[in-house]
């Protein structure tokens, strides 16, 4: 894939920014995609900037406001309480079709560039009961990308089968993992780094990270 280009969807967080040096590693040129749709961390996007002019990465940013509009949640609304979900039910910081609209528009983009493949950091393992985390999601609308604009799209999902843990000794492989850590936004809170270490998104950081250090450097202990 070397000869190959890439856009990568970047929220700035652990997972994106993962799969930013993952893209980085196997494409001959790499651009990044990042959504405003009002959400409740807006850093996420500052961040996602910071980092693509660090790495000198062209940066897109594209306006999805109409999605706060149509899908109010605890990540689009900052007088909602972030919470997991109860009894099966879904987390309700769970943003209804927003990956399917960010991969569609991911794909518009990729085409008016001349871009073949396109990176997410979905994750079924660690999904959070995010139905669009799913590979069967994902290679539905591969598919459906590819029919809808007669192209040949690949979509790569780097940390699909990976949890936590493994996603940290991904960065690791790849020598970034004190980058992923110190200029991240995971936190629902907008904390960058370590977070907060109270919501949902920080705890899942903190624990495959204590995982991850446990297991392959000694013990290490993680944050708050």
């Amino acid at each position: 894939m070397k000869n190959e280009k890439a856009i990568v969807v970047f929220s700035g967080g652990q997972d994106s920014t993962t799969c930013l040096f993952w893209a980085l590693k196997q494409f001959k040129e790499v651009q990044v995609v990042t959504f405003d749709y009002n959400q409740r961390h807006r850093l996420e996007i500052e961040c996602a900037q910071d980092i693509a002019e660090e790495l000198g990465i062209r940066h897109h940013i594209l306006d999805m406001s109409l999605l706060n509009q149509l899908a109010p949640n605890a990540l689009t609304r900052d007088d909602i309480e972030v919470r997991d979900g109860q009894s099966g039910e879904l987390p309700n910081t769970f943003v209804p079709g927003r990956n399917l609209l960010f991969l569609s528009f991911a794909g518009v983009l990729a085409r008016q560039i001349g871009f073949r493949h396109i990176v997410t950091g979905v994750c079924e393992t660690d999904f959070s009961g995010y139905p669009d985390c799913r590979d069967a999601f994902i290679k539905s609308l591969n598919v459906t990308l590819n029919l809808s604009m007669d192209e040949s799209f690949v979509i790569h999902t780097p940390l699909m089968w990976l949890n936590k843990a493994e996603t940290w000794k991904l960065a690791d492989e790849l020598n970034v993992l004190d980058f992923v850590r110190e200029k991240t936004l995971t936190c629902y809170n907008g904390i960058i780094s370590d977070g907060c270490g109270v919501c949902p998104a920080c705890k899942l950081r903190k624990a495959g990270l204590n995982e991850y250090l446990n297991t392959h450097k000694g013990g290490m202990y993680y944050g708050k």
